[in-house]
């Protein structure tokens, strides 16, 4: 049995007190019932000494025995007010602390269950089987890393062919593709209509000039 269940369970005769005795919320609110009660406790008290204190100046040297009657309830009053002051304080402090242990406790249940379950889930888990699985876990990832190592190098492959005969080769394929493309190339046409002919004017103008050259060697 763990530590916490047995913390939870109890010592057996210190358990079987604390059966019958109030739960801490019930305790809680008798404390806070009774700061409440001692408050307006205070609050009558601080309205009673403001009174005597009121009498007290009214009667004055005109009434000596009146306003010593006043001043010793004043005192009297203002004993009960700091004692109450005490009690609540002490009050305050005795639920600050049930609010603190029970706090403390339901955390260490919520605590308690979380480890139970904890080693439930725990209970079928071997270590040793554990260590076998992410060993063998670690074999396969090496083992496709290295697959894939082998797929994706290029190993041997083509080694076998000349890079000169294929740059040779390339580039007669090179060069058809670009005898081919010279002969795809069209010239243009000649045009089919004649070209137009020389006015007349110019025509006459020539055929002087022709005589004229005629004439000239004829005279030398």
């Amino acid at each position: 049995m763990s530590k916490i269940s047995k913390f939870f369970k109890g010592g057996g005769s210190g358990a079987a007190k604390g059966r019958g005795g109030p739960s801490p919320q019930e305790a809680l609110a008798r404390l806070r019932e009774t700061e409440e009660m001692l408050s307006k406790k205070q609050e009558y008290l601080e309205t009673r000494i403001e009174r005597e204190l009121a009498l007290a100046r009214q009667h004055g040297t005109r009434n000596k025995r009146a306003a010593l009657q006043a001043l010793k309830r004043k005192k009297r009053y203002e004993k009960q007010l700091n004692q109450i002051d005490g009690t609540l304080s002490t009050i305050e402090f005795q639920r600050e602390a049930l609010e603190n242990s029970h706090t403390n406790t339901e955390v260490l249940k919520n605590m308690g269950y979380a480890a139970q379950a904890m080693k439930k889930v725990h209970e079928n888990m071997d270590l040793n089987k554990i260590d076998d699985l992410m060993q063998d876990i670690t074999e396969q990832q090496d083992v496709a890393q290295e697959i894939s190592d082998a797929i994706s190098s290029r190993g041997t492959f083509g080694d076998e062919f000349d890079e000169d005969e294929l740059m040779a080769e390339l580039e007669e394929l090179e060069q058809e593709e670009l005898n081919k493309g010279m002969r795809d190339v069209r010239l243009p046409s000649v045009p089919s209509t004649s070209l137009p002919s020389r006015p007349a004017s110019t025509r006459k103008r020539a055929e002087d000039e022709d005589e004229m050259k005629k004439l000239a060697a004829w005279a030398s």
